[in-house]
């Protein structure tokens, strides 16, 4: 399914982005959460960095005429990190919110996908979203330092339990082991572990609905005292729209309108 659409065009960039030891003080640093998140971001078997949101970033890079870093930053820590200079660029599936607002400036989104929970199959549940007690006992598990969290908070907060994790894959092994009743997360990245055998015994409970707390979709995350690079980005993000090479990347990986409506 995969293709080499962006091989020629992408090869600067991923030379350039090759490892933290390489980069020169000058280069634009891209933090990406540390753990596994496919189909976004993810290690391969040889240890490199691949998904729908690295190729994006080789991508924006190349159109920048740009020399760019990727920089592993835990999850819980990146806003920190990035306030602190230790990267440019949240580049990492963070939900534009206007909490998040206060703190930092976003670029204009890349991608827009809904928030769902999930399950067992053999139980069944009724999410009501009007009703907090429709979920009254139920243990929800959940991403830290998420809109996923803030939501369940809201919405079942008061009648249900919520326990969060540092990633999404513990979350998901918690759902498999039994030890949670239902899951939130983007939509995407539940639908990749309900595809594989892990997840086989596991289905879609509900979709969230529209609500500021999930946001305007994903974007850059960017120092509040750095318009230009937010620009840049901005005017590269563009770019690749209008030249087919956001659709080309996009089709490597879904089969539907990643980037919304």
């Amino acid at each position: 399914m995969r293709t080499h659409v962006l091989g020629g065009i992408l090869l600067g960039a991923m030379i350039a982005l090759a490892g933290v030891a390489a980069r020169a003080d000058d280069a634009i640093k891209f933090g990406v959460a540390a753990e596994p998140y496919p189909p976004f971001s993810s290690k391969d078997a040889t240890g490199t960095w691949v998904g729908f949101e690295i190729d994006l970033m080789h991508a924006v890079c190349a159109q920048m005429k740009a020399n760019c870093v990727l920089v592993e930053t835990a999850w819980d820590g990146i806003i920190p990190a990035l306030q602190e200079k230790k990267i440019d660029v949240i580049w990492s599936s963070m939900s534009i919110t206007e909490e998040r607002k206060q703190k930092i400036d976003f670029t204009d989104r890349y991608y827009k996908t809904p928030a769902i929970l999930i399950g067992p199959k053999s139980e069944s549940v009724t999410v009501d979203f009007s009703n907090p007690d429709s979920l009254k006992g139920k243990i929800i598990g959940v991403q830290t330092s998420t809109i996923h969290y803030n939501f369940i908070q809201k919405y079942f907060g008061s009648a249900a339990t919520i326990k969060t994790y540092d990633t999404q894959d513990n979350c998901d092994a918690d759902l498999v082991a039994g030890r949670l009743d239902l899951v939130m997360a983007d939509s995407i990245a539940l639908d990749d572990f309900l595809k594989s055998d892990q997840g086989k015994d596991f289905e879609l409970k509900a979709t969230a609905p529209n609500d500021p707390i999930l946001g305007e979709g994903v974007g850059g995350g960017v120092r509040k005292d750095d318009p230009d690079l937010r620009m840049k980005l901005n005017a590269a993000i563009a770019a690749l729209r209008a030249n087919g090479t956001y659709d080309a990347i996009a089709k490597k990986y879904f089969d539907f309108n990643i980037y919304g409506d």
